[in-house]
């Protein structure tokens, strides 16, 4: 800009007369700022015409070419593009044909993947028959067996979308891009512009484009003007690039290319263009945003391909120097994205300063976007967010989900609550009975679909409210395979009677609209059928490929974008954040359907050109007058491995690295970040009053009274009970509850076990894939009980009661609980059974009175406090129906355990001691923690074996360990 306006400005027209050809619409808007600031700063100019600026387009940011290189004549010479979204169903439509075992999801991404590498042919003007060429067919023997089936199916599709488009008098948006860039270039080829043409910024080396540009330096008053192109390097290091595409070259990219080179693609471009670096003239104005000369040789030699870097050991420290590049690196991305935010809000302390933030990681940016909060400045990260990650996309695939997994509770019961649904008015009352309806629905999932939940509903006392979800949701219903235009418009259904227009009011609505609008059309045009199961996973791939973009503008002085938007653009501090591998750059994907070897011999650069473009975007990045490199020591995964960039910066700095170290934002951020010393929690002991400690205990209860008198204190005292999470795994108390109901009416009528435990399955609502998981186990181990108790009958045992309540007192205290079973043995005495789904306690728990419930049911009854059961207790078992290994067999379920000392067993508590050991544990449990003044503390026995219900709020991570 500040060399176009001396250049080519009118008194009187300004730029007007100019063309420029520019890369993006992002590079539109930042040409526009940069003439609207120059004409402010421009003493006595009260203005300044703008020129025509026209857009190249960038196919990954899916941009229109405008009005100049796509006329609307050229509609008679060129035919217009076939739609991106029906080109993309309908080559799912011709793979199914070719591969009918691929269905869904995996078939509709093998079909984007195949039009993306068609678009790289395209771009390189490479048609079907090139496939055919000796050089393509001689591989066919050294190629791997799926590259061989790849190349076979991407032929035969691609000839058949080609013969389609003949068909139908139509292109593809590559091919067509290509052709109206040639046209372009041929229209002013015969009839040349009389004002100046400027492609400025542009460096697709694609063959339309470079065409393009051809012409455009040829014009009388055309130019061409190459960003970041180093005319210092030395000729033997432009050579060692490799060939690029020259004319005289045997093939177009030698297998030694240095492709990741940020130079590379820009020798391809000129190779294209039919000119040498030698006749390209520097730009005689660097601008007010360009970085310090001595820095040029630096950023020149760190890019440098192997062999030439040696030259690195010579290098004098003048010339090794970054000046004004800083390196910062931090701990995490959390603390990179805090720091990346000090730094900005540093930055604008100075007037008029601008800042850009450029990362690939847009989880990243999301993270700096809201630290900025902090200090009220909006940032708009303008590669936009995925649209599954805004309010409106989350909708309609929760929507989908609900439909996929036919009302499981998680998604369901996130669509009820989502912030869009029933945002007005009665939004309270709609809450206020989902959470009621979420607390009855928590734990194991029932029976799939909508009807099932009914009897949650009514439990939870919202009936009503649930007859509405249920018409709401029931555009929803779907059996098998149905066309994906017709699911949309269930999905769609649903989601205005739950959101009404909040749905689509703002910007990710809109861009949802038009989304759902576009697949719908294509969709029911091309017949275009799926599973309902499938359709969230296909959602969301397809949305992840729409970014929202912030319609209205943040900070003035404030820029966040990623690698494509970044290009062109220029602030007084750039900050170039998340240098690790796999991110910047990004790992290299092969493609899925053409071999390397394939590729590279039809003139397609492989995966790793990319990384060039990438060391491109840092070393235009590293242009600006100040510079931060930003990487965190750490990701989500684990240790992160340092950007190739990054280390050939620290390798090049040498010993000088020290001195380019950012120490002082991270210094700053653990200050922010590091709460006021505190002293260490204690161990919680709390005393409540004898009047709070008056409680009936349940014999169950006695093991955490015993063991961990702080969860008896929380659950008993303060009734506080934990809940259980949304679609849980069965409990082993709701496996208990299942396994006595069965038994207790077996046991009380009789007949066939089987046929009572699948009447109590199909009583509890328990999902299919639950029952079908637990239900063979369950059936086995009660098969062993069955067998049991028959042959202890013919031995003269017999069951004297089941499921009968029992109760005594203690202190005072009145202790109850229910026996599972009480046996009267043949000598006349009881035997107490408790049943157990998974492993009994062990002697040595019971001993230390962390399990007295067998003990203490004996003392019940011992005491007459079983109705109907009388009598001495020298029988106590644990009937297990878990998996017993010391038989051998899949159905070897259910054992028979004792804490008590018998025949043939080295462990145990003898008979004669058992019972009075019980009555020991009590009176101290109760004289201490019931009647008495025993604190209530946290953990008092490390080895009791219970649950971690209560561990957040005895606050035990921040005393265990520490307690003195």
């Amino acid at each position: 800009m500040a060399g176009l306006v001396p250049r080519y400005a009118d008194a009187e027209f300004g730029l007007a007369r100019v063309t420029l050809l520019l890369p993006s619409g992002r590079a539109v808007r930042t040409m526009t700022e940069a003439f609207v600031r120059h004409s402010g700063a421009q003493e006595g100019q009260r203005g300044l015409l703008m020129p025509r600026m026209a857009v190249v387009g960038d196919l990954d940011l899916d941009e229109a070419l405008g009005p100049l290189l796509d006329p609307l004549g050229a509609g008679e010479a060129i035919p217009p593009a076939v739609d991106a979204t029906r080109r993309w169903l309908r080559i799912a439509e011709l793979i199914r044909e070719e591969r009918p075992e691929l269905k869904g999801s995996a078939l509709l991404r093998l079909s984007f993947e195949l039009g993306r590498t068609m678009d790289r042919l395209l771009a390189e003007e490479i048609g079907p028959e090139e496939l055919l060429q000796p050089r393509v067919l001689d591989l066919l023997g050294d190629l791997a067996g799926h590259w061989e089936n790849s190349l076979r199916l991407f032929a035969r599709v691609q000839t058949r979308w080609f013969a389609e488009l003949i068909a139908r008098g139509a292109f593809d948006a590559a091919d067509r891009r290509g052709r109206l860039f040639r046209h372009a270039a041929e229209r002013w080829r015969h009839d040349p512009p009389q004002t100046p043409v400027i492609a400025a910024g542009v460096t697709s080396a694609a063959k339309g484009v470079a065409a393009l540009l051809r012409r455009v330096a040829r014009l009388p008053q055309g130019a061409v003007i190459l960003p970041d192109l180093d005319l210092a390097m030395d000729a033997a290091v432009w050579e060692e690039l490799g060939t690029a595409a020259a004319r005289e070259a045997d093939v177009p990219f030698g297998r030694d290319d240095a492709v990741t080179h940020p130079q590379y693609h820009l020798k391809l471009l000129l190779n294209r263009l039919w000119v040498s670096r030698e006749e390209v003239q520097p730009w005689h104005r660097a601008g007010p945003g360009a970085a310090p000369p001595e820095r040029s040789h630096a950023i020149s030699s760190l890019f440098l391909p192997p062999e030439a870097s040696k030259a690195w050991v010579a290098l004098p420290a003048a010339k090794r120097r970054l000046a004004g590049v800083r390196l910062m690196e931090t701990a995490n991305p959390e603390e990179e994205a805090q720091a990346v935010a000090l730094l900005v809000r540093h930055a604008l302390e100075t007037p008029e300063k601008r800042v850009t933030v450029i990362t690939p990681d847009r989880g990243l940016a999301g993270r700096i976007v809201q630290h900025l909060r902090r200090w009220n400045i909006e940032a708009d990260d303008s590669a936009g967010r995925p649209l599954p990650q805004t309010a409106a996309g989350r909708v309609l695939l929760l929507l989908a989900e609900v439909a996929a997994e036919q009302a499981a509770p998680v998604p369901l019961m996130a669509l009820l609550e989502h912030p869009l649904v029933r945002s007005g008015e009665g939004r309270g009352d709609w809450l206020d009975k989902a959470r009621a309806f979420e607390l009855a629905l928590r734990g194991p999932r029932r029976e799939p679909g909508l009807e099932p939940l009914r009897a949650v509903a009514k439990r939870a006392g919202v009936s009503p409210w649930w007859g509405e979800v249920e018409a709401l949701l029931a555009p929803l219903s779907a059996g098998g395979e149905a066309g994906l235009a017709d699911l949309l418009d269930g999905l769609v259904a649903a989601g205005e009677a739950l959101c009404g227009e909040a749905l689509w009011a703002q910007a990710d609505g809109r861009a949802l609209a038009a989304f759902v609008e576009d697949i719908r059309h294509h969709a029911r045009e091309v017949g275009t059928r799926l599973d309902p199961a499938e359709l969230p996973a296909v959602l969301r791939e397809a949305m992840d490929r729409v970014a929202v973009r912030p319609p209205w503008g943040g900070h003035p002085r404030v820029a966040i974008y990623g690698l494509l938007e970044s290009r062109m653009t220029r602030a007084e501090l750039t900050i170039c954040a998340g240098l690790n591998e796999g991110s910047w750059p990004a790992t290299p994907a092969a493609d899925p359907l053409l071999a390397p070897p394939v590729l590279r011999a039809l003139g397609v650069p492989g995966a790793d050109f990319r990384i060039g473009l990438a060391a491109h975007d840092l070393a235009g990045a590293l242009g600006a007058p100040e510079v931060v490199l930003s990487r965190a020591r750490r990701d989500a995964g684990g240790p992160a491995i340092a950007s190739r960039f990054w280390l050939r910066v620290e390798a090049l700095l040498g010993e000088l690295a020290k001195d380019h170290r950012e120490v002082e934002i991270p210094r700053l951020v653990h200050a922010l970040n590091e709460p006021p010393p505190v002293p260490p929690h204690p161990r919680p002991q709390p005393r409540p009053s004898l009047e709070q400690r008056q409680v009936d205990v349940r014999v169950t209860a006695l093991d955490t009274l015993i063991g961990d008198p702080y969860q008896f204190y929380a659950k008993h005292i303060l009734r506080l009970d934990p809940l259980d999470a949304l679609d849980a795994e069965p409990t082993p108390a709701w496996q208990g509850s299942l396994a006595h109901a069965i038994l207790q009416t077996w046991h009380e009528r009789g007949g066939d076990i089987h046929a009572i435990a699948l009447e109590k399955l199909r009583g509890m609502d328990a999902h299919p894939l639950l029952r079908a998981l637990w239900q063979p186990r369950l059936l086995a181990a009660l098969d062993w009980i069955a067998e049991t108790v028959r042959a202890a009958e013919g031995e003269g045992r017999t069951v004297l009661a089941v499921e009968r309540k029992a109760e005594m007192r203690i202190g005072g205290v009145r202790i109850y609980g229910r026996a599972d079973r009480f046996d009267r043995l043949p000598d006349g005495t009881l035997a107490v059974i408790d049943y157990k789904t998974g492993k009994p306690p062990s002697a040595a728990e019971v001993a230390k009175g962390y399990r007295l419930q067998l003990g203490a049911l004996g003392l019940m009854a011992e005491a007459g406090g079983v109705e109907g059961v009388e009598g001495g207790v020298t029988g106590f078992e644990y009937w297990s129906l878990g998996k017993d290994h010391r038989r051998r067999g899949e159905n070897a379920f259910g054992y028979v355990e004792t804490p008590v000392l018998v025949p043939g067993k080295r462990k145990g508590i003898p008979l004669e001691d058992f019972l009075p050991l019980t009555l020991e544990h009590l009176q101290r449990a109760v004289g201490g923690w019931l009647t008495g003044d025993e604190p209530f503390t946290a953990r008092v026995a490390p080895d009791f074996p219970g649950y971690a219900d209560y561990d957040q709020l005895m606050r035990l991570d921040e005393w265990m360990g520490r307690e003195r």
